[in-house]
């Protein structure tokens, strides 16, 4: 899939988006886009794992970590886990670890920074559900597409 960010906002302006730029690029994949799956959780990934067992579809999972920088909700296991399982990217609001890992495994991954701390596992939290952070709102099967330049979100396919 060849696009840029900036090319769709010239073209989409009015359709589109645009998220604060305040994520940074992890994973192997820079540019990756599909209809958005939504988890909403804090300091507690058990959600994150269990809809990256699901199968991707060329999904992109949109994780609303509260902007917690105090642990990781993806790490590398599940960043191979959701390559496998056929998600195309991964949008964490908070914070993912073993980054030099995660650069060699071909998903797309953004989030806000790093840290080796691991999360909870109590599975608290929300699927499903209308996020917003970032000066952006995004339901599930709104349709995101990232690249180094940032993200945004449509309510329909552009592509």
């Amino acid at each position: 899939m060849s696009f840029a960010t900036a090319d769709l906002y010239d073209e989409h302006e009015e359709n589109l988006q645009i998220a604060t730029p305040m994520f940074n690029d992890y994973g192997g994949k820079k540019k990756f886009a599909g209809p958005a799956s939504t988890v909403k959780v804090f300091e507690d990934n058990s959600l994150v794992r269990t809809a990256l067992e699901e199968p991707g579809e060329g999904r992109v999972l949109v994780v609303d970590g509260n902007a917690s920088l105090r642990c990781a909700l993806v790490g590398d296991m599940l960043a191979e886990l959701g390559k496998k399982n056929g998600w195309e990217g991964i949008i964490v609001y908070g914070c993912i670890r073993d980054s030099a890992v995660i650069a060699d495994i071909d998903i797309g991954i953004k989030a806000l920074n790093t840290n080796p701390r691991k999360s909870v596992k109590k599975g608290v939290g929300d699927r499903d559900l209308t996020l917003n952070f970032a000066d952006v709102t995004i339901n599930p099967g709104d349709y995101i597409y990232a690249d180094e330049d940032g993200f945004v979100v449509s309510n329909n396919k552009l592509l």
